[in-house]
């Protein structure tokens, strides 16, 4: 029998032998990608915060109104960090609730300074991160012209239907309408006037669409750059209420995120504080 190989079995030796040494490499080299990908992993778990500190989301629980200066402050802290923040509106009081339910938030900008110390005492937030970033505003304002007068008179002449305010069960904003309005004597009479909005939000929104004819609002909603918007206003003197402190705080889902804590500390950063003053508000530390 001939040892001979003819060329035609040859050449399908070559091609099985190639398409073998083809399938091994390719194996070889799916293998190669999974190996590259559990290390990066396993490395990104062992660097843990150094790892995030790259890049990251960050969720920021925003009292209403704050709504606006905090929109310009993430987008600055984006720009400059890479970070992603995502920024959730609604009342205090709420946020408060959801927060004891487990919601995931990992910062909280709230309209007050209470409910950041209650979350902390029950080791909600972290300790030691509380901060006032802004000292708030009340003002009662009309969209249109003339109908809000200097000194809030019109609250005592009642030339109006409706009242908004936020609800001051979860709002500070709204506690301190009530707290206005009960030092001037005039909770009583106006009570079946009010309407309530969930928050401060909701509560200028009634006013800005003609639902109510005035309302208890912040400073910040109708402040921008020291340019109030169309309409009358009355400044309500902060001796008729209780300070508007508003404090931040890192909450537990934060306390090892990287993100998380450079958005605190940007919070008190000159370019943030000069936002935050543009809108009306005061600052801690600054006279008033």
């Amino acid at each position: 029998m001939s040892n001979v190989t003819s060329p035609e079995r040859r050449n399908n030796r070559s091609r099985n032998a190639y398409c073998l040494c083809s399938e091994k490499h390719n194996w070889r080299g799916k293998t190669l990608k999974i190996s590259i990908r559990d290390w990066l992993l396993a490395i990104g778990a062992a660097l843990g915060p150094v790892a995030g500190a790259l890049a990251d989301e960050v969720r920021v629980a925003v009292a209403a109104n704050f709504t606006a200066p905090a929109q310009r402050i993430a987008a600055d802290f984006e720009k400059s960090t890479g970070h992603k923040v995502l920024l959730s509106i609604g009342s205090t009081g709420k946020f408060s609730a959801q927060i004891r339910n487990g919601a995931p938030y990992e910062v909280l900008l709230s309209a007050d300074s209470e409910t950041p110390a209650r979350l902390q005492a029950e080791h909600l937030a972290v300790a030691g991160t509380r901060i006032t970033y802004a000292i708030g505003k009340l003002v009662l304002w009309s969209p249109r012209p003339g109908v809000v007068d200097a000194n809030g008179n019109v609250l005592r002449t009642g030339h109006f239907s409706h009242l908004a305010i936020a609800d001051p069960a979860l709002a500070p904003y709204g506690a301190a309408a009530v707290q206005t309005m009960r030092a001037l004597g005039l909770y009583d009479r106006l009570h079946d006037r009010i309407v309530q909005g969930e928050n401060i939000g909701q509560a200028f929104q009634f006013v800005a669409s003609g639902n109510a004819e005035l309302g208890f609002v912040a400073l910040s909603q109708i402040e921008d750059d020291g340019r109030l918007r169309e309409g009358s206003s009355w400044p309500v003197p902060a001796s008729l209420h209780s300070t508007l402190s508003q404090d931040a705080v890192l909450l537990e889902p934060g306390r090892d995120h990287a993100a998380a804590k450079a958005f605190l500390e940007w919070m008190m950063a000159p370019g943030a504080r000069a936002v935050i003053r543009s809108y009306g508000y005061d600052l801690p530390g600054e006279s008033q």
